[in-house]
């Protein structure tokens, strides 16, 4: 025999496992049809599916479990993609309130503080007319309790100022 040959089985102590359609095959025949043999037909005819058709349902078992995990999976996709896209269109949206919010309290927050500095003046216009009014009021200063940081200071400002 020459070296790289499969021994012939009935000639060798042992013999090849079953191997489905190429049982009856010997060795050396298969030997020289694999060296002959167009390798898509020999894909096809090799097949691991070809040599489990025969031992039963489990490689079917095996192929539908498999489809169903697939499906699974899909679904499990699917519905993470759905979920995910929500989610992001829920942000979105609290993102878009929370910056019409801040919008909004920014203007309020600026008219305040017109009226706070529309007070301020109000507040100053009335202290110079109660100081101006005061000098010709025929009611007693002792009466009216005018704190003193703001009594003396303006009408002392508005002397110095008319000079």
């Amino acid at each position: 025999m020459m070296p790289g040959q499969i021994p012939d089985p009935s000639l060798a102590a042992g013999s090849l496992p079953c191997l489905g359609p190429l049982a009856g095959i010997s060795a050396t025949t298969l030997t020289d049809q694999l060296k002959l043999a167009d390798f898509r037909q020999l894909g096809t005819m090799l097949s691991p599916l070809h040599f489990l058709g025969r031992l039963g349902k489990r490689p079917l078992a095996i192929k539908t479990e498999m489809d169903e995990d697939d499906e699974r999976r899909k679904r499990r996709r699917e519905k993470n993609k759905v979920a995910a896209a929500r989610c992001r269109n829920k942000k979105k949206e609290r993102t878009d309130f929370l910056q019409r919010e801040s919008e909004r309290l920014e203007v309020v927050n600026s008219d305040l503080k017109a009226q706070i500095e529309e007070l301020r003046m109000e507040r100053q216009q009335l202290m110079v007319m109660l100081n101006l009014h005061r000098p010709t009021c025929i009611v007693r200063t002792d009466s009216v309790k005018t704190p003193e940081s703001e009594a003396n200071p303006l009408l002392e400002e508005l002397s110095t100022d008319a000079k």
